[in-house]
Parts: C-alpha cells; sequence; structure tokens
C-alpha cells in the first residue's frame, strides 16, 4: 500500500485530527475516525452507493480514490462475466477499498443470473458487497459465509432489525429523500437515523439527500457512523452521465423530483421531467385501477438508456433524490469528498463547539 502510518496532525481550524501521508508525499486530512472508516479500511466516512445505469469502475475508483469507498452495480457490467472483468478493471484504477453492489429488483423481463454475479463477486476476491432489493437472506448468508464486509441498503427501521439479525456488516439506512425506491413508510432522516441510534447496534451510515458537509455533521450527530452519497456523486466530473443531465440537476431544486409507482406500492423517485410528469398524470387519473401496463413504455429501463445515450434529460425516467436542490456545482469526486470533509470537520469543530457554554 501507499500509505503510511496516519499521525496527529493541526487542522485548518485549529483542531487534532489524523493526517496520511502517501507515496507523492501529500498529507491528507482525517478528522473523522468512525466505525465505518475502521471497518472498511478508508480514510473518511462517506460511501457511494453502487446506482443502476452509472455505477461504473471509473467513479467507484474515483471516490475510492478520495477517500471514501467507491462501489459500482455489478448488473451495470451486463453479465456475470463483464461484472468479473470491471472488478479487474476497477483494481487496474485505484488500491483503495472498493465494493460492488448487487440489487435484487423486480424486472420487466427474464431477471438477471443473480446467482452467477455472486458467485463472481466472490471468486474476484472482493472484499466489500452492498445488498439491496428483495429478502438478503440468502446472498447476505452467502457473502458472510465467505468472508465479505456485507452492507445492506434499508428503507425501515423493522427491516435494519432483521438485517441485524442476519449479521450484516453494516446498514444504509435510507430514508424518504432518497432517489430510487424509499419504500412505502415516508420517513424522513431526521426520524430514521435517529431512531437508528435509539435501536441498533450495528453500525449505520445515513443515506438519501445527503450532499455536503453539514449533513455529513448531522448524521454523525444523530448516530450514524457515515454517509452514503448517490445523486450528489452523478453530478461530478467523473460520472459519465451526459452534461445535458447534470445541467438538469444544476437547474433544479429540491422540488425537482416526482415519486412514481406509489398505487402499486413500489414507490420510485425519480428526476422530474416531460416523461416523469406525464407517468405521475396518469398515476392520478388512474388512481387505484392503475394497472404497470398503462406505463410500462414511459417507465421502460432501455427508453431511459436512449434518453442517456442522446443526452436528452426529458426523454426517459431516470432516478435522483430531492439532494438536487443542494447541487451548485460539477466538482471532481476528490473535490467533493474534500470540501465534504472539511464543511464537516468546521461544523463540529467551529460552529457547534462556540455554541458551548463553559461549565467553569
Amino acid at each position: 500500500s501507499s500509505e503510511r502510518s496516519p499521525k496527529p496532525t493541526e487542522t485548518a481550524s485549529g483542531g487534532v485530527g489524523v493526517a496520511c501521508s502517501t507515496a507523492h508525499g501529500q498529507l491528507r486530512n482525517m478528522p473523522f475516525k468512525t466505525r465505518v472508516t475502521e471497518m472498511l479500511g478508508i480514510e473518511h466516512p462517506i460511501i457511494m452507493g453502487g446506482m443502476t445505469g452509472i455505477g461504473t469502475p471509473e467513479l467507484a475508483a474515483a471516490v475510492s480514490n478520495a477517500g471514501g469507498l467507491g462501489l459500482f452495480a455489478a448488473h451495470n457490467a451486463g453479465s456475470p462475466e463483464g461484472c468479473r472483468e470491471w472488478i479487474r478493471k476497477t483494481r487496474t484504477l485505484t488500491d483503495k477499498p472498493f465494493g460492488v453492489n448487487l440489487t435484487i429488483l423486480p424486472t420487466m423481463g427474464p431477471p438477471p443470473p443473480y446467482e452467477q454475479y455472486a458467485k463472481v463477486i466472490i471468486e474476484e476476491g472482493v472484499k466489500v458487497v452492498e445488498t439491496a432489493g428483495s429478502n438478503p437472506k440468502k446472498w447476505v448468508t452467502m457473502f458472510r459465509d465467505a468472508g465479505l464486509i456485507t452492507i445492506h441498503k434499508c428503507v425501515a427501521i423493522r427491516h435494519a432489525l432483521s438485517a441485524e439479525k442476519l449479521g450484516v456488516s453494516i446498514i444504509s439506512l435510507d430514508g424518504f429523500e432518497c432517489a430510487g425506491h424509499p419504500g412505502e413508510d415516508d420517513v424522513g432522516n431526521f426520524v430514521l437515523q435517529a431512531k437508528g441510534a435509539k435501536v441498533l447496534s450495528t453500525p449505520y451510515v445515513c443515506s438519501g439527500g445527503v450532499g455536503d458537509g453539514i449533513q455529513l455533521a448531522a448524521a454523525l450527530a444523530l448516530g450514524a457512523d457515515g454517509v452514503n452519497c448517490g445523486t450528489r456523486f452523478c453530478a461530478t466530473k467523473e460520472c459519465e452521465w451526459p452534461e445535458s443531465f447534470k445541467q438538469k440537476m444544476l437547474a433544479s431544486d429540491e422540488r425537482a423530483t416526482v415519486l412514481m409507482f406509489r398505487n402499486l406500492h413500489n414507490t420510485a423517485r425519480v428526476m422530474k421531467n416531460t416523461v416523469s410528469s406525464k407517468v405521475a398524470d396518469i398515476e392520478k387519473e388512474k388512481g387505484a385501477n392503475l394497472d404497470f401496463s398503462d406505463i410500462a413504455e414511459l417507465v421502460a429501463g432501455q427508453r431511459g438508456r436512449d434518453a442517456e445515450k442522446n443526452g436528452d434529460a426529458e426523454g426517459g425516467i431516470w432516478t435522483a433524490g430531492q439532494v438536487v436542490g443542494l447541487i451548485s456545482d460539477v466538482p471532481t469526486c476528490r473535490e467533493l469528498v474534500d470540501r465534504m470533509i472539511a464543511d464537516a470537520e468546521n461544523t463540529v469543530r467551529s460552529r457547534l463547539q462556540a455554541m458551548l457554554v463553559s461549565r467553569l
């Protein structure tokens, strides 16, 4: 490894943090040490979720090289052997820890060969795997028995408690603000994370709506051992999304998402655009009589991929969380992570410290 032993260092805000000296002679500020950073062997308590479509080796490696944990979604590679190639490619792009996501969700066609993906992840010696979707018992057990660190995404405390019983290493606790599937309980992170602190003994990270350092500080205060970011990493230079998609995020506020599939009890939060607005209109009109076939053509994954390929931000469905309201630039992953850490440290050391009244 290129990293030498961490040592105490005075931070920009006057406190004492930890700096890591790299092979290039640069000092990396590491002010936070949590159960998650220790378990994963990462510098900062920031994880990039393994996102469908845009979770690639390049983006995952960029986040890992920035000191967080990057993940890519196995099915993005197209096949189990493609996933094997992606794992090997990621290793050429970073010597830092990274992980692979295995998401089990309903599909419009034949399901992906999940068993084969899981075997490839194990065979290739991946150290960290993130699972999401349906009951994870089979997969968590398989990965745990193979010695992998397992992260499971949960949108409710009851799901998190079940995952804890399965022996999951880390829980990704997803609030209602998140992109993709927030579940059906509509509980935001201010309550969800605080409840996690009361009832969970397994380390958990705050996921959903996270995009800056103040939120990282808040998540740690609420009991989390880190944060998981998805949408925010989509608005970075390393993300392969078209510039038109990134510009639409920059021009949006926190109201610019749509909840689809509510009547089908499979809620999904996506970016508000021409197609998702049309889906919302159909769902409102049909009400309880809605059938998936009424909207299938509009929400088809291939339509979304084609729109992405053509740079048409209005032409298909693409997921985004309410954090779009906090996105005002398109930095590199390293710039984003460094800024989040600096802002979180400043919040804790300066702003919160200044509010404490001396007991003397």
